[in-house]
């Protein structure tokens, strides 16, 4: 069971790092560059959580697996006590573990959402953005027009007043 337990461990992070490489590729154009370090950093503490919890988990593993042996050798009559003691505490070890999994695989899920909405402002921005260029262009050309028609009423009054003088 704790074998098992262990590689569906490994499968998940190794499921939940394929899906932020995913993430990465989809968002690497979208998301503004400070949020995107914001959410790698959050993803990489995630997953570096992820990693020290197998870490630790397989060291668990091989103190129980050791003090087990030991347990046999030197008392076997209370072997059995033993073994299931120690079974227990490995599964609310493991217990624990796939708790703190799914707590990370949530934040992952919520933060592949915020990914998503941040691509839909920043599509939303794009097009205020271009909107806003069509209107400054739009501008400038009434400001190009207004200075060319206040260039010839100049160039006009001089020529009036030259007249009536």
């Amino acid at each position: 069971q704790l074998l098992e337990a262990k590689a569906s461990l490994s499968l998940a992070q190794t499921w939940h790092a394929l899906q932020l490489q995913q993430g990465k590729a989809q968002m690497s154009n979208v998301v503004p560059k400070k949020r995107l370090e914001q959410l790698q950093n959050s993803t990489r503490e995630e997953l570096c959580k992820a990693q020290q919890l197998q870490e630790k988990l397989h060291c668990q593993t091989e103190q129980a697996c050791r003090q087990l042996v030991r347990t046999q050798e030197e008392h076997e009559p209370l072997l059995q006590r033993g073994v299931e003691q120690n079974l227990r505490s490995a599964e609310a070890v493991l217990a624990k573990r796939a708790a703190q999994l799914k707590d990370t695989q949530a934040q992952l899920s919520r933060n592949k959402l915020l990914v998503k909405d941040l691509y839909e402002e920043n599509r939303g921005f794009a097009i205020a953005l271009q909107a806003a260029e069509l209107k400054q262009k739009s501008t400038e050309e009434k400001k190009q027009q207004l200075e060319e028609q206040a260039s010839a009423l100049k160039q006009l009054i001089g020529k009036i007043t030259v007249s009536l003088c």
